[in-house]
């Protein structure tokens, strides 16, 4: 449960427990769709995981029959000649959001249904991995009110499907099922409704269990390695692994493969 004493009419839901940070949206009623106060909250709990030294692996998901429909369009709409004022105010925090969750040694999750869209597809596609609902609907969206892409949509998105049909799918903003998802490598994995929060928990749990400061040393390389030239990318796989080699993990990895039983990892 959220630790906040007004649970139910705040716009993220923030728990951590048994090693695993839980940050949901939860304006079903639109759909999750952004607006200022959400996203103020939704940095909050962000700086807070990123604070908390217990945490081993974060998942995102979202409340009601959506994971997050993107922006609020009826308050970019309300906004009016001020609209420009009401998205700066809104996407500063989010990148700042966004930075920070890809900084985060713990794995990130995505567990996503029914309208991922805008904002909510950018986060999807910045997370390490994700789970989808059959029910899963993806678009872009962005071009479709007239603007650009956020969140770091326009970083993700090219490194996972290809700058072509990454292209077709910011220009045209076309809706994309559960399954071509998966074809595409959007998503990690498709389960019926139903199992989502059993299948999401259980990958959460596993995760949390492993060693924390190793994934996010192969999240760094990873997503370093766009950046790098081949030496770059040698020295730095070189100096992780040194690195990697002396800590408490990577003693006890070591130990249970000698002694052929499963390792017991700590995270540090």
């Amino acid at each position: 449960m959220s630790d906040s004493p007004s649970a139910d009419a705040a716009p993220i839901l923030f728990s951590v427990a048994d090693g695993i940070a839980r940050i949901r949206f939860n304006r079903p009623a639109v759909l999750n769709a952004i607006d200022e106060p959400t996203i103020l909250a939704f940095k909050d709990a962000v700086d807070r995981t990123a604070k908390n030294q217990a945490v081993r692996a974060v998942v995102l998901s979202g409340e009601g029959r959506a994971f997050l429909a993107g922006g609020d369009v009826a308050r970019f709409h309300a906004a009016g000649k001020d609209a420009p004022k009401v998205v700066a105010a809104i996407i500063e925090p989010f990148h700042h959001a966004m930075v920070t969750l890809a900084s985060l040694h713990a794995p990130v999750i995505a567990s996503v249904q029914g309208a991922v869209a805008g904002a909510g597809f950018s986060v999807m596609l910045a997370a390490d991995l994700s789970i989808a609902a059959d029910d899963a609907r993806f678009t872009m969206a962005y071009a479709r009110i007239g603007t650009t892409p956020d969140g770091s949509g326009t970083f993700s998105l090219p490194r996972i499907v290809g700058l072509r049909k990454a292209l077709e799918m910011a220009l045209l903003s076309e809706v994309i099922d559960a399954p071509e998802a998966l074809r595409l490598g959007l998503v990690n994995k498709v389960v019926p409704a139903v199992d989502l929060a059993a299948e999401t928990d259980a990958l959460a749990r596993r995760l949390a269990a492993g060693p924390t400061l190793a994934y996010g040393r192969i999240k760094h390389l990873m997503r370093a390695s766009f950046s790098h030239t081949l030496s770059e990318q040698l020295q730095a796989e070189r100096d992780a692994f040194v690195a990697s080699a002396g800590t408490r993990d990577f003693a006890e990895g070591v130990a249970a493969f000698v002694e052929k039983r499963s390792p017991s990892f700590e995270g540090e």
